[in-house]
């Protein structure tokens, strides 16, 4: 019999004994090994015996033998592939720990040619870098060798790939796992342009991740400490998936965190002017603010260091800052900013003298409810009131800091040359444009600052690019895409642009759906600092939900058309449209309409036939229902509609029934039974089905 023979025939021989006397099976190979040790079948056999049986120490033995002896044997290749997967992964089962162990019992020194071998192997880019980076955790020294050169590849390959978004999975293996590796290691010696170069990758990648669409905005939870340096966001443990990784592998917890420590170690190899311990945002900022201030008188050399340090440090306070300041962060409910229309209800002084009636108790004793800031106030470039329901978003204080931050941010980076063109390098290279959350922001410092023609232009864009995204059932989905559309209405009506402004008032009404009509409160105003601006030029924050925007809808119709409505022209339809719209928020606005009564009194008759489509309210029944009677100044009022109304017979109050016409008494007796009517439906069918002749009743 050959030698090749024989040791097929003990091979065979020790696998026949494996199952039923597996020591007598180890004895045959051994005996084969000692006869042929050249021969590969043989040592592999045993390997096998020791891996099935999970013998570690015996099973790491042949394979370092096999490895060292037989280098080029595929199925050596094999073995290690499935072990170096092991190593890779993060699966806890008893195979796998099996397979880690019997690494660990591998010399180092053969560990690192193993894993130098396998990575060559390796035709994936990914899985090739995948293993260098096991290697460079396992062997810290191999960074200095491997490190750079590495780095060089993902970001080459993402360059290869035309990855859409930073936000890949060769970036996210740069960023998250190779980039720390590099400048922490005390033996790396980098230029400096190169730490920029990466501390950049870096920044766009974590900036990517945290806003990185609406799916995980939704899910952003800020701690109470939202502005500590060490409390970023909860992003880590949102659902993302990047393509090319699996799922755990896509998570990054705590990306402001990372980022920070990255920025802090390139800015100790940069030698920046760093703090010692913990600073928040609004700290980071005033001492950017401190620094930027002498950014002239330092050398050219120092003069790029530190502008560097104030840009890459004021773009961090700012990008968290927009993003807490409520465009999805703070909260699931992102808000808006509009002008505030809360006094549009108490700024006519009446002289209750002319009209005298039974439903007095409307006008006395009760306050009104005016913004507590009536002075008149003048200052070019202060501050402007911003007023929040602090029931409506709990986190106000939280919110109103970030977006104060956020601006001061925004106008430091733009005040000096040279930081605004490192900084427009760094968007442009970004493709900041394409934004939409920092677009977001942009519209609303420039509200804040009063340039409404120009917030109206960067409100056109926004608006083209949410409202043709595909159509979501979820009516938040849809209120955040109407978002441009009240800010639209809220700048048209600052400029007095007011047919504009309802024919957007409007157009977001016709995507509400009516709200369950609630008891009347009045919203409890959060504490102001006082600063001088021009009267009346208060902002307010809503959260982005039928049940906040709905009333802002009402308040600004009412507000366009009661300037119309009491001027000394007459114009009893923009009048009956107040009217209508004074339901709303009952009893906000009894002042106002005990104005309109006075109107109608003096004009001695009043014309709006939708009066007994749209208003239910009992008080303003009965009122024009005394305008009637010889006491109320017989009132000439064509209320009537074209079509009748079956409505259940109940009779009003006052003996209105004496000396009226009849057909008039019984529609108003018909009408007091629907005063149970859910108001919020009644208009938002005003708003709806009187559409075209609101927009055409405005100038």
């Amino acid at each position: 019999m050959s030698a090749q023979g024989d040791c097929e025939f003990l091979v065979q021989r020790a696998r026949d004994l494996v199952s039923e006397d597996p020591w007598a099976a180890k004895a045959w190979l051994i005996t084969a090994r000692t006869l042929y040790p050249s021969d590969f079948n043989i040592q592999y056999e045993m390997y096998t015996i020791e891996r099935n049986a999970e013998r570690t120490a015996s099973a790491g033995r042949l394979l370092y033998d096999m490895f060292v002896n037989f280098p080029d044997q595929p199925v050596v290749w094999r073995e290690i592939s499935v072990i170096t997967a092991a190593l890779r992964n993060d699966v806890q089962d008893k195979h796998a720990q099996f397979l880690r162990g019997l690494f660990e019992t591998l010399p180092g020194r053969v560990q690192c040619e193993m894993l130098l071998k396998a990575t060559e192997q390796c035709f994936n880019t990914l899985e090739k870098a995948e293993m260098l980076l096991l290697l460079l955790r396992r062997f810290p020294e191999s960074v200095v060798q491997h490190g750079v050169s590495l780095g060089e590849t993902l970001l080459e390959a993402e360059s290869i790939e035309d990855q859409e978004t930073p936000v890949n999975c060769f970036r996210k293996l740069f960023v998250c796992d190779v980039l720390p590796l590099i400048i922490n290691n005390p033996d790396m010696r980098l230029p400096a342009s190169l730490l920029y170069k990466y501390m950049h990758k870096a920044a766009e990648f974590y900036i990517g991740y945290v806003t990185r669409g609406p799916t995980a905005e939704s899910q952003l939870q800020v701690s109470q400490e939202a502005g500590s340096l060490k409390s970023p966001t909860a992003r880590g443990s949102q659902r993302y998936i990047i393509e090319g990784l699996t799922e755990k592998s896509s998570q990054v917890v705590e990306p402001w965190e990372r980022l920070l420590e990255i920025m802090s170690v390139v800015g100790v190899r940069c030698e920046w002017q760093m703090d010692k311990g913990s600073r928040s945002y609004g700290e980071m900022l005033q001492r950017m603010k401190e620094l930027g201030r002498y950014l002239s008188s330092f050398d050219a050399d120092a003069h790029v260091r530190y502008r560097n340090q104030v840009v890459y440090s004021v773009m961090l306070v700012a990008v968290f800052t927009v993003r807490c300041h409520g465009h999805g962060s703070p909260s699931t409910v992102p808000w808006i900013l509009v002008e505030d229309l809360s006094s549009v209800y108490s700024d006519a002084d009446l002289d209750r003298s002319k009209h005298i009636h039974k439903k007095r108790k409307l006008a006395d004793g009760r306050e009104k409810t005016m913004s507590s800031d009536d002075e008149e106030v003048s200052g070019k470039g202060c501050g402007r009131h911003i007023l929040v329901n602090k029931t409506e978003l709990p986190c106000w204080a939280d919110m109103l800091e970030s977006f104060r931050t956020a601006r001061e941010s925004w106008e430091l980076l733009h005040s000096q040359e040279t930081l605004e063109n490192e900084f427009n390098r760094i968007c442009s290279s970004w493709k900041t444009d394409s934004w939409l959350w920092l677009r977001i922001f942009l519209t609303d410092m420039i509200i804040y600052q009063g340039q409404y023609r120009k917030a109206v232009g960067s409100l056109h864009q926004l608006a083209s690019i949410q409202l043709p995204q595909p159509q979501v059932v979820a009516p938040q989905s849809s209120l955040e895409q109407h978002r441009a559309l009240i800010q639209l209405a809220s700048c048209h009506y600052a400029l007095g642009e007011y047919r504009m402004a309802c024919e957007k008032v409007l157009e977001v009404v016709n995507s509400l759906v009516p709200q369950v009509q609630e008891a009347i409160r009045t919203a409890e105003e959060v504490p102001r600092v006082r600063t001088k601006f021009r009267k009346g030029s208060d902002l307010r924050l809503l959260p982005c939900t039928s049940k906040a925007i709905m009333p802002f809808c009402m308040q600004l119709m009412l507000a366009c058309f009661k300037l119309r409505a009491f001027t000394e022209n007459r114009d009893d339809l923009a009048l009956g449209h107040v009217v209508v719209l004074l339901q709303h928020d009952w009893p906000q606005g009894e002042c106002l309409f005990l104005k309109a009564i006075e109107k109608i009194c003096q004009q001695g008759s009043f014309q709006y036939e939708n009066f007994f489509n749209y208003v239910t309210n009992i008080d303003m029944l009965e009122e024009f229902a005394y305008l009637r009677t010889t006491e109320g100044g017989k009132v000439q009022l064509e209320l009537l509609p074209n079509q009748g109304m079956l409505i259940k017979h109940h009779t009003v109050t006052r003996g209105i029934t004496k000396g009226v016409k009849e057909d008039f008494r019984l529609a108003m007796e018909r009408q007091v039974s629907r005063c149970a009517e859910n108001l919020q439906t009644v208009l938002h069918r005003f708003c709806i089905n009187e559409k075209i002749m609101l927009i055409q009743s405005l100038p």
